[in-house]
């Protein structure tokens, strides 16, 4: 298991990694000659060579870690996505035949208080809700409220 992540981890993080390594030790180092100098003009040289080279590595590796997280982020992302495509492929036949059904064929017909529609009373929007009460034949009549979309209960009124 554990090579099998080895091979899937981007060679950007191992750069990231290794530059942020390197200009560590590199400002170690310049710091250590730095420190054993008095005058200025000898700290200079392990300035220029060490510390600056050091600090410039420390962001380069920083950005090229976000930049391998974000490349591997997007890969499960396309993974997943992938997994999704097939797993809605496999449901496509089944939705299909689920689609010639009606979803709703009762004959009662119920409302959420403050709502603008009205449903079949086995509609999947208002089935095991115990707020939804039967419809008032003012709301119909008044055009108060309109069909649902989704179980198309019709003109049938009770």
């Amino acid at each position: 298991m554990r090579t099998g992540r080895l091979r899937t981890v981007h060679p950007a993080l191992w750069a990231g990694w290794a530059a942020l390594a390197t200009g560590a030790v590199l400002c170690v180092i310049g710091w250590y000659g730095i420190s054993g100098e008095r005058y200025a003009e000898r700290q200079l040289p392990y300035l220029a060579s060490c510390t600056v080279p050091g600090a410039a590595l420390i962001i380069a590796g920083s950005v090229l870690l976000t930049h391998g997280r974000g490349v591997i982020a997007a890969a499960r992302v396309e993974e997943l996505y992938g997994l999704l495509v097939a797993a809605e492929s496999a449901d496509a036949d089944e939705s299909a035949q689920a689609a010639a059904l009606p979803l709703a064929v009762s004959g009662e017909l119920l409302m959420v208080p403050g709502g603008t529609l009205w449903h079949r009373a086995d509609c999947p929007l208002v089935s095991g809700k115990v707020e939804a009460v039967p419809v008032d034949a003012k709301l119909l009549a008044s055009g108060e409220l309109g069909p649902c979309p989704i179980c198309e209960p019709g003109d049938e009124t009770d």
